[in-house]
């Protein structure tokens, strides 16, 4: 978290407090959600349904579930989608270039014929 930057469409530093952090299940733990809470960050992350029959199990202690935004979540699935999409090219997929304007020259040219495609 601490690596985070969103760089400004401007002049000035980038920040480093997202508005919200989209992720998948597997990052519903108590420790994230409050880490992202302490800086106030948005979390959209679904949670699974094993903690959310703990939450239940306990009742009133269980506390409310996390709240969840699931037209942000869509968003995070066309993300996805779109990186599948690059990873289909093995040499983006396995990461085999030791330089790293190599990769990025061989992600944008990637980029390029998908968008040609459409």
């Amino acid at each position: 978290m601490a690596g985070i930057r969103v760089p400004r469409s401007g002049r000035g530093r980038p920040r480093t407090r997202p508005e919200a952090v989209l992720a998948d299940r597997a990052y519903s733990s108590r420790a994230i959600r409050g880490q992202l809470r302490r800086r106030g960050i948005r979390a959209v992350i679904p949670q699974p349904s094993d903690q959310a029959g703990h939450r239940l199990r306990r009742g009133s202690a269980g506390g409310r579930p996390p709240a969840f935004d699931a037209e942000g979540y869509k968003q995070r699935n066309a993300v996805e989608r779109c990186i599948n999409r690059l990873k289909q090219w093995r040499g983006l997929a396995l990461r085999t270039d030791k330089l790293a304007i190599a990769y990025q020259a061989a992600l944008h040219l990637a980029a390029i014929l998908i968008w040609a495609r459409r």
